[in-house]
């Protein structure tokens, strides 16, 4: 299931939470739903931190002689 239909269901599944209520399945949905988009942010944010470069280098110095 993509982010989008995710969400989507997610929202359907809170929407009726809040007006008539959930049985024990649409429940354990809900869980599992909330758990798969938890997941897939946090992958993203650790493809994001795994992505990053540190250098040695101090942002606005002229080391490159060009003064």
């Amino acid at each position: 299931m993509d982010i989008d239909n995710l969400v989507l269901r997610i929202n359907e599944l809170a929407q009726k939470h809040k007006t008539v209520g959930l049985t024990d399945d649409e429940m354990q949905e809900r869980a599992r739903l909330r758990e798969n988009y938890l997941q897939n942010i946090r992958n993203n944010f650790r493809q994001q931190l795994d992505s990053i470069e540190f250098t040695d280098e101090v942002p606005g110095s002229e080391q490159d002689g060009n003064k």
